[in-house]
């Protein structure tokens, strides 16, 4: 019977086999022709595409769980939910294979591709799962997939100081973080008798007050998701890993793996804590755990941490990092309203955030092949000396501000709209400021790039295969801030969880 309850359930996760099929065919690969690994981002790209095809293919499935067998309930479930991160996924995932051709870090690492790429690929199998996952044994298992990956491609580069300190710090926080998560979910689990997401539901909702224990178990437990999506105060690793590990990993970091984390996040506590929804599409929640006081000191507080720790950042990665800190507080705040408005304005906002921030790190990339060097001094008179891509950053860093014409534009203004229909004014008018001050860190890279001289009289040509993945980054920018409509009806659709 559980036999066959498995076979009949294999067609539903097509796109995880495909993943994991690729992640062995990329290890037998590069064993069977050690010397042509020029081919393993080739062969790692067509596999992507394979899972996109049997991921497009799973939207028309019907929701439902997976491995179901009798009263017992599936680990995993199909919904549009989980479809519209797992394709988010594989698209940031495709564009970080197609940077890492492009990385003269990575090509003094040739002779280890084939571990980065089965990495990669270990990554995106942990978070088709997470996004995916309605147990708390699978929450933590794809967790862990994806961290032990990513801990080793944080340190990649050997022979890197500050890629070893990457590696190291990352991994130091990320065992404490996933004790503490581990621990709540055995408290989670010796208070209910199951792990269940659903069935958790079925205990908790009954519950009339806060309870300590469980309180504190969902307090351990955020701490992992707060880890995952690097929300203050669990952000130290954050700048360090983001400035020493490869920049095409610091890239997938802050897009794919923040992206699986919100998801896993958002399907927590919604599935859990859940009992209907009220005229205005707000969530009505169990009033065992009070989630958004919680969700709004962490907004505030990682907001405005990552921004002003921006100002005084003088490494464009590391810059980055707190600004990715300081976007993860503006999903949060959206998140705070416990809202189908709010939970679309993170959709949008991880689809356009996503854009600009791969972009962004992309150019940071091709300028560091060029000059050996990411400190912002270092880019004095390189909008002019390399136009196309000082355009191209200026564009992605105003989105990145959220101004229009460009799309960052519409992931703050649907950030704002989720807030301001609940009404929260105190917290639309703090969302406000840090975008204020962010104005500042980002206009101070843009001054470098045209109005400082350059210390170097030098001219840069890039290959047409990077210019054009620079332009197919930076046109959607602009053509998504001016016309959204689309977006908005994909990300609506997306909403869809199973259950509700």
């Amino acid at each position: 019977m559980v036999i066959n309850t498995i076979f009949n359930s294999f067609h539903l996760i097509g796109p995880e086999i495909a993943v994991a099929l690729l992640l062995l065919a990329v290890v037998i690969f590069d064993l069977a022709f050690p010397k042509n690994k020029k081919f393993l981002p080739w062969l790692t790209i067509t596999g992507i595409i394979v899972a996109g095809f049997l991921t497009v293919k799973q939207y028309s499935l019907e929701s439902g769980f997976v491995f179901e067998s009798g009263n017992t309930q599936g680990l995993i479930v199909i919904d549009n939910f989980a479809f519209f991160f797992k394709l988010l996924i594989l698209g940031v995932s495709l564009l970080i294979i197609l940077f890492s051709v492009s990385s003269e870090e990575l090509k003094n690492c040739y002779d280890r591709a084939g571990e980065y790429y089965t990495l990669i690929t270990g990554m995106i199998l942990g978070m088709f799962f997470m996004v995916s996952t309605v147990d708390l044994i699978t929450l933590y298992i794809s967790i862990e997939l994806v961290s032990f990956s990513s801990y080793v491609l944080a340190g990649f580069i050997k022979k890197s100081k500050r890629s070893s300190e990457a590696g190291l710090k990352y991994i130091i926080y990320g065992a404490v973080a996933s004790g503490i998560m581990l621990f709540g979910i055995s408290l989670v689990f010796g208070y209910t008798g199951t792990t269940n997401f659903y069935q958790i539901n079925h205990i908790v909702v009954h519950s009339l007050s806060p309870d300590f224990l469980l309180s504190l178990a969902f307090i351990l437990i955020f701490v992992g998701f707060g880890y995952k999506i690097s929300a203050v105060p669990f952000h130290f690793w954050t700048p360090d890993v983001y400035e020493g590990a490869p920049t095409t990993i610091t890239a997938y970091l802050s897009v794919a793996s923040k992206a699986a984390g919100f998801a896993l996040l958002i399907r927590f506590v919604k599935i859990i804590f859940f009992t209907g929804i009220d005229e205005n599409g707000y969530w009505i929640l169990s009033k065992a755990f009070n989630w958004s006081y919680l969700l709004i000191i962490i907004s505030v507080l990682t907001m405005t941490v990552g921004n002003f720790a921006a100002l005084w950042q003088n490494n464009v990665k590391r810059m980055l990092a707190y600004s990715s800190i300081a976007h993860a507080g503006y999903m949060l705040a959206a998140l705070t309203m416990l809202s189908e408005q709010g939970l679309l304005a993170i959709v949008v906002y991880f689809v356009v955030y996503g854009l600009t921030n791969l972009g962004a790190f992309y150019i940071v990339l091709l300028i560091h092949n060029k000059t050996g060097s990411e400190e912002i001094d270092d880019y004095d008179g390189l909008g002019y000396q390399m136009p196309l891509m000082g355009v191209a950053m200026t564009i992605l860093l105003v989105s990145l501000t959220g101004l229009p014409p460009t799309a960052g534009f519409i992931g703050k203004l649907y950030v704002f709209i989720s807030i301001l229909d609940a009404p929260h004014y105190t917290l639309a008018v703090i969302v406000a400021l840090n975008s204020v001050v962010s104005l500042y860190y980002y206009v101070r890279i843009i001054k470098h790039l045209y109005l400082n001289n350059p210390k170097v009289e030098r001219e840069f040509t890039f290959p047409v295969t990077q210019t054009i993945l620079v332009l197919v980054l930076t046109i959607p920018v602009i053509i998504l801030g001016l016309y959204f409509g689309p977006l908005l009806e994909m990300g609506k659709v997306s909403l869809r969880m199973f259950g509700f």
